[in-house]
């Protein structure tokens, strides 16, 4: 499935969804939203894809966030309703069984940026930027960085950027811890394959069940998210990946002595 803005490219056990409406720097519209929900429930339903790949046909900006022509017309119901969508895409994201990998090339700003922040890992180019300037329009991020970003970066850094709307470039958000890795442009989606290959390899089950205990901690508490791994742990010896896996690395181990 795909649409009008939004691509969608299968690998095997990865799938590869773009943004694509590079005329407006993959600024969003309602559209657009609705796709890009669409074709991550569709990716997220199939059982056989354990890693996504996030990204923008654009090598401008992987979104600016929200088209201007579109917000400037919306009332406050409107903007309820957008807020809510980008909520749950981000939500979606976030609960999905899969991996989810951010690539990003250019600018991600507000609504764009807030959807980086509900991938699992993100990968930046040298030349990506990135920002939540609604404050200089007299907004506050609708997509949920007022909770994700305190997280990533700590509360003091996040404070700052989101109160002054300031951009910053690559290097400074992998200082701040904002992305796991920088890369040249022309190596991002190579990189970006490469790492979702690699978790692809281990056990989908296990991976789900990993992203899930770190989730807990902050969706629900630290007691909440101990319980969650305790039980997934003991699940895990219900059945028999993990014995095919360690009879491989014991293997492993005799061959290398």
């Amino acid at each position: 499935m795909a649409g009008e803005f939004i691509q969608c490219q299968y690998e095997t056990s990865i799938a590869v969804i773009k943004i694509d409406r590079p005329e407006v720097l993959n600024a969003y519209n309602d559209q657009l939203l609705t796709e890009l929900y669409e074709v991550l429930a569709e990716v997220f339903a199939r059982p056989e894809i354990g890693a996504v790949i996030l990204t923008s046909s654009s090598n401008r900006a992987f979104s600016v966030g929200g088209d201007i022509d579109y917000l400037e017309k919306l009332n406050a119901h409107q903007a309820a309703a957008l807020s809510h969508k980008g909520q749950q895409i981000c939500d979606l994201i976030e609960q999905s069984s899969p991996a989810v990998i951010a690539a990003i090339d250019g600018y991600a700003l507000g609504g764009g940026m807030e959807i980086s922040l509900a991938c699992d890992i993100r990968l930046a180019s040298t030349r990506a930027r990135f920002g939540q300037p609604e404050v200089k329009l007299g907004l506050i991020p609708a997509f949920g960085a007022t909770q994700r970003l305190p997280r990533l970066i700590g509360i003091a850094e996040a404070k700052e950027l989101l109160f002054t709307g300031e951009i910053i470039d690559a290097a400074l958000a992998y200082e701040l811890g904002l992305i796991n890795k920088v890369v040249t442009p022309r190596s991002l989606l190579t990189a970006a394959r490469e790492l979702a290959l690699e978790i692809t390899a281990q056990s989908a089950a296990a991976v789900k069940m990993i992203k899930t205990a770190i989730n807990k901690n902050y969706q629900e508490d630290a007691a909440a998210a101990r319980n969650y791994e305790n039980e997934s742990f003991a699940r895990c010896f219900d059945n028999e990946e993990h014995r095919r896996r360690f009879q491989e690395l014991k293997k492993i181990i005799k061959d290398d002595k």
